[in-house]
């Protein structure tokens, strides 16, 4: 199990590589000059061929674009200096730039919004499980019967609504309409300031998310515990006399979470990478809504950061999925 684990870290580390060169290669093959956008908030909308040359020659948008990928590649590690028009910032290791709005590290900028989008994260993973998985079972347990339809047919619809307008309404009908108690504020506080307030202003967001994510592994939930349920190691398990609960929950329910590990590690590492409508609509700072602003602003270094930092959670995750495979089924562990 070690030596698979450490293969499919160095793999995992080959594809961080090949997808930070492809979002480098389309940072400075895109539609216009990578130097446009700050050329032109530099000078007001005016930027001449001329100015544009000086910005590009700054930021060495005129070297060869193997030496610049070498050198973005070295600031990560080691940190780099940073020439935007006349003045030179330097940036720390891990530099992944400089946002052309702010003019701050990408770096120092996303630590201080990583903490909101691990809350949402957090939150709404906690929530699909919590709900998804019981719910699913309850109902794999009960196929046929009527609550087992009902419930599958609400949820259906519930999942068949876009996830952005479900969002807007819980947030218009929780906090305008009917005024809900405790939820009028929703937004991230920092834990360490205001434990209280940062629970208050995240419980919408997490409601919203989990109760939407929660029909989607009440699916997968209720059809793994069904193909489960009617294997010959259950049934060899009932005639032995186990009560009904120990069949179900010590002996089927590990390997119907086998496929649900599979959906909730890439759903966790998505969350993780951020939740657009999430953080948007509830007025989270969180990455998902940065690079939102980002992309509004064309702050192509946030925008080439944030989709790296997206890819690179979702390569742990899957590589966790992998890990935790072995644990939950001895049949899929390598040597």
């Amino acid at each position: 199990m070690f030596g698979y684990v450490v293969k499919r870290m160095l793999a995992g580390m080959v594809v961080v590589v090949l997808v930070s060169m492809a979002i480098f290669v389309l940072f400075w093959y895109g539609p216009s000059s990578p130097a446009q956008p700050i050329c032109d908030r530099e000078t007001s909308n005016r930027c001449t061929p001329v100015r544009l040359e000086r910005f590009e020659h700054s930021l060495g948008y005129d070297n060869p674009i193997y030496e610049e990928y070498g050198r973005y590649a070295r600031g990560i590690f080691v940190g780099r200096t940073i020439t935007i028009g006349p003045t030179a910032y330097t940036c720390p290791a891990p530099c992944l730039g400089f946002s052309y709005r702010t003019k701050v590290p990408v770096w120092t900028e996303m630590k201080s919004r990583l903490p909101a989008t691990f809350s949402v994260a957090v939150g709404g993973g906690f929530l699909y499980l919590a709900f998804g998985i019981p719910i699913g079972v309850a109902a794999a347990r009960r196929r046929g019967s009527v609550a087992d339809k009902a419930l599958v047919s609400s949820f259906l619809v519930i999942s068949s609504i876009p996830y952005y307008l479900f969002a807007l309404l819980a947030w218009l009908y929780c906090t305008v309409i009917f005024e809900v108690p405790g939820l009028g504020n929703p937004g991230y506080h920092p834990i360490t300031a205001n434990p209280a307030k940062w629970f208050s202003g995240m419980i919408l967001a997490w409601v919203a998310l989990g109760i939407y994510g929660c029909t989607e592994f009440t699916r997968f939930s209720r059809g793994a515990m069904v193909e489960a349920l009617s294997e010959d190691y259950v049934r060899t398990a009932r005639a032995k006399g186990l009560t009904p609960r120990s069949v179900v929950y010590k002996h089927a329910l590990r390997s119907a979470l086998v496929p649900v590990v599979t959906i909730f590690g890439l759903e966790f590492g998505g969350l993780l990478a951020g939740t657009i409508f999430t953080e948007r609509i509830f007025d989270i700072q969180g990455i998902g809504f940065w690079s939102v602003q980002a992309v509004g602003a064309r702050d192509l270094p946030v925008v080439s950061a944030t989709a790296l930092f997206s890819a690179v959670v979702l390569i742990v995750s899957n590589i966790l999925v992998d890990v935790v495979y072995g644990i939950l089924d001895p049949r899929v562990r390598l040597s």
